[in-house]
């Protein structure tokens, strides 16, 4: 027998064994509680999202007694949009060595495409509880609508030959890149906190999202899309670590320049581009407003400037949605 209480009646529970009734109740933020007799489960998500966000789930298990003599390992999750698009949970602990009194926390990030179309939908959890049989439960979420800019940047002939670059060296950068940003190491669980913007500076010079056309020095473009937030400051600015992480790519690239990336939780990772130095090397522990080199122009820039940009499951979302005061889920 369990009862459960949340925002609004939006839930399509397939929960047979302990799970057998549920009640309403309203409560804010959107918020779940189930609770049966072997273990109850409090949930926290984004109800409201715009496309490029990411959907962030949190279940956090509380069981009785008895249950909690048994190994937190046996209690796996995948969260699922759509039938196709997927995000295994994991442990906010990292998978640390519990003992019977510690409570088990999961938490799952799911990106939403730039291109999706807002509306009414949900999202599904399947989980097996300590062991037990696998059960489902859906979350109602609303995509609101979101304009994004289109904008074409005439290259001169040192871009444009960087755009263009197709040689090995290029490619094998891009590919070691992609690589580390599709990398989900359950083990990784680093973020303590709110995001923090990486510059004091607010000018903003483009914006996630935007839609870009490339326009060729003697003719040709191409068309991409801008997977960051551009802050136009002078060269030799502070940058600093937007999060508690570890530092996993420290590197002068074709196309991105004097480049860091850090890990801070898996499959989440924070990028910075076309730094003119680097104060950090790759393996270095960082924390919050760590300062990690100073912007420049190098790569493909059309001027001094700091790209900043954050990766769940190798797509990029949107920066701004990780930097804000009612961002509860991954404090410590």
């Amino acid at each position: 027998m369990y009862t459960f209480f949340m925002k609004k009646i939006l839930f399509c529970l397939l929960l047979v064994t302990c799970f057998t009734s549920y009640s309403v109740f309203s409560l804010e933020p959107a918020t779940a509680l189930y609770r049966g007799e072997e273990y109850s489960i409090f949930v926290t998500y984004t109800e409201v999202v715009q496309p490029g966000d990411p959907v962030i789930v949190k279940m956090d298990f509380e069981p009785n007694k008895e249950l909690s003599k048994e190994n937190y390992s046996e209690t796996k999750a995948v969260l699922v949009f759509e039938d196709k698009t997927k995000s295994d949970f994991f442990d906010l602990e990292g998978n640390a060595k519990r003992n019977s009194n510690t409570p088990l926390t999961l938490c799952a990030l799911l990106p939403l495409s730039t291109w999706q179309n807002a509306g009414a939908y949900t999202v599904t959890v399947m989980y097996s509880a300590y062991g037990r049989d696998y059960k489902k439960f859906s979350l109602p979420i609303s995509i609101e609508k979101k304009d994004f800019v289109s904008e074409t940047i005439e290259l001169d002939s040192k871009n444009t030959d960087i755009k263009t670059d197709v040689s090995p060296a290029r490619m094998n950068q891009i590919e070691r890149l992609n690589d580390i940003l599709f990398t989900v190491d359950s083990a990784s669980v680093y973020l303590n906190s709110a995001f923090v913007p990486p510059t004091t500076a607010t000018r903003r010079t483009s914006f996630f999202g935007d839609r870009r056309v490339y326009a060729y020095t003697g003719g040709g473009s191409s068309t991409s899309l801008h997977y960051g937030i551009d802050y136009g400051i002078p060269t030799g600015s502070e940058v600093t670590a937007c999060g508690q992480g570890r530092v996993v790519m420290a590197e002068n690239r074709i196309s991105t320049g004097w480049s860091v990336v850090i890990e801070h939780l898996p499959g989440v990772y924070s990028l910075y581009y076309h730094m003119d130095s680097l104060t950090v090397e790759k393996g270095d522990m960082v924390k919050q407003g760590t300062l990690i080199g100073y912007s420049g122009a190098t790569g493909l820039a059309t001027g001094p400037h700091l790209h900043w940009e954050v990766r769940v499951n190798g797509n990029a979302v949107n920066p701004d949605f990780f930097v804000s005061d009612e961002f509860p889920f991954f404090e410590k």
